[in-house]
């Protein structure tokens, strides 16, 4: 089975092993990082910046197993009414609105989660059920199980004769 998204791609073949598995970076453009963190010049991690508000890309670890692929996304802040997911011929969409959380009175001095929109697209192979995608949201963990789409049965084929 294999997803892509706008910056990697994830192939897991048909019967490998998660230690199979194996992932591309699509982009050529390393970022420098401190304990997984970028640089302090750069934006927040996953951050599309923009002069009205910032777009983040939600840290996602896909897993594969009999069944299909179960996708995990860290939305840290969301609520399950902030989350959408769509599904437009072979694109799945997640999108989240996350707004600061600050009790009334009180003044942000120090944020590490990010507020304003989460999103994240991947390209599903034929081999996922799109019918039967499921989700659970809880604690700001969105869990989506990509099933395998069921194999077409052999079937004899019989020759109709003419005359």
């Amino acid at each position: 089975m294999s997803l892509e998204n706008g910056s990697s791609s994830v192939a897991v073949e048909h019967g490998a092993t998660p230690a199979a598995a194996r992932t591309r970076e699509a982009s050529a453009s390393a970022r420098s990082t401190t304990a997984g963190r970028p640089a302090a010049a750069a934006p927040p991690y996953g951050a599309e910046t923009s002069e009205t508000a910032a777009t983040f890309t939600p840290l996602i670890d896909i897993h594969e197993g009999p069944d299909g692929l179960v996708l995990v996304a860290d939305i840290p802040g969301a609520s399950e009414s902030d989350v959408q997911i769509e599904v437009e011929d072979n694109v799945l969409s997640l999108r989240a609105h996350v707004t600061p959380s600050a009790p009334e009175g009180s003044r942000l001095l120090h944020q590490e989660f990010h507020t304003g929109d989460f999103q994240r697209s991947f390209i599903l192979s034929d081999e996922v059920d799109r019918e039967a995608i499921s989700a659970e949201f809880k604690d700001g963990v969105l869990t989506l199980r990509l099933p395998r789409a069921a194999r077409a049965k052999t079937r004899r084929i019989e020759i109709q004769k003419q005359g």
